[in-house]
């Protein structure tokens, strides 16, 4: 009886000790979330952590302003960092919980859309390009025409992802606009290239890395570090910067303002924030990320890849997307609605 009430007693000062240990919900991008990174960390904290996938800014944004979700930290790009800031949705950080907040690379410690970094951490940066596979079409990559006007050998074999600020203003910029325009007459041009390209598209699909892998698709608009997966399952897939202009961007991970296990977010944001487990994310990921010290854990391959390493004639093509004014999101949502139809 007494081994009974000693392990009946043992158990219940376990689940206790479970429950303090606590949890979390991180609500991230698709396929972005190294499993190896949330073991160590909770093995060396015992929070476990749970992650909810979402395949665009907008849909992040949708769920989170509809309340009820239920999510402690969110990781946007950095021209929506601004939005989720201005409509209360994340929190300010107090930096004194963040032990390891200096480890932020200097470039990206006071960054325009999130000065001083007093809402958000890095997670990873990178771009948005064009994803070919050579043994399909030998052509010119490193062009939007590749899904504005697509060729013959692509036609009904070109995936274009759906995030409406990388692929408009992608179009935008192929007709010479800048990002965030609010010209009619170069939103107009936009739209039309976009519409007319779009029957070549075989679909609006996020999961382009396993689809590049396995040649369900031939090309696709895509991400550098999910193009990078595609090319080490399949090395006939090649990354193309577009010389019109391609868009850069860096997600960031912030504190929920009605998150409710604040504490275990604050662990979180600090353990990402260490050099070796900054890398973590980048290794499954395969995109840079914002934490100086890192590269001294990062993956060999990812030190000179095409895809990581911005060759030198395609950097200044490169361009941060800044917060639209809400006349250009209204803009830009009117050319992506009339897109999906």
């Amino acid at each position: 009886m007494r081994k009974l009430l000693l392990a009946t007693a043992m158990a219940l000062v376990a689940a206790q000790m479970a429950q303090a240990e606590g949890e979390l919900q991180l609500f991230n991008w698709g396929n972005y979330t190294s499993p190896e990174l949330l073991a160590k960390f909770e093995a060396e904290t015992g929070i476990k952590v749970t992650v909810t996938d979402y395949d665009s800014n907008d849909t992040a944004l949708a769920k989170i302003e509809a309340g009820g979700h239920g999510f402690d930290l969110v990781v946007p790009s950095a021209n929506y960092i601004p939005i989720f800031r201005d409509k209360g949705l994340i929190a300010e950080l107090d930096l004194s919980r963040l032990a390891n907040h200096g480890n932020i690379a200097p470039e990206w410690q006071d960054v325009d859309w999130d000065p001083g970094r007093k809402f958000s951490v890095p997670w990873q940066w990178g771009s948005t390009g064009i994803a070919v596979n050579t043994s399909v079409y030998k052509g010119d990559v490193n062009t939007s025409s590749v899904f504005l006007e697509v060729p013959e050998e692509l036609k009904g074999k070109i995936n274009v992802v759906p995030e409406m600020n990388d692929i408009v203003n992608l179009a935008i910029f192929y007709v010479g606009g800048d990002a965030c325009t609010e010209d009619t007459e170069v939103l107009k041009k936009a739209r039309d290239v976009l519409l007319a390209a779009k029957p070549d598209w075989i679909a609006m699909d996020y999961g382009a890395t396993e689809r590049l892998s396995n040649n369900d698709w031939a090309a696709s608009v895509n991400w550098n570090g999910s193009t990078m997966r595609a090319r080490l399952a399949n090395p006939d897939v090649v990354y193309g910067y577009p010389k019109e202009g391609y868009p850069l961007f860096m997600d960031s991970v912030a504190i929920l303002s009605d998150a409710k296990n604040v504490d275990e977010a604050y662990k979180f944001i600090d353990f990402i924030m260490v050099p070796e487990n900054a890398a973590m994310i980048s290794a499954f990921a395969r995109y840079a990320n914002g934490i100086a010290g890192s590269d001294a854990f990062m993956p060999e391959d990812m030190k000179t890849a095409p895809e990581v390493v911005t060759p030198e004639e395609h950097k200044a093509a490169g361009r941060f997307l800044p917060t639209c004014s809400a006349r250009a999101q209204e803009y830009l949502t009117a050319i992506w609605t009339e897109l999906q139809k």
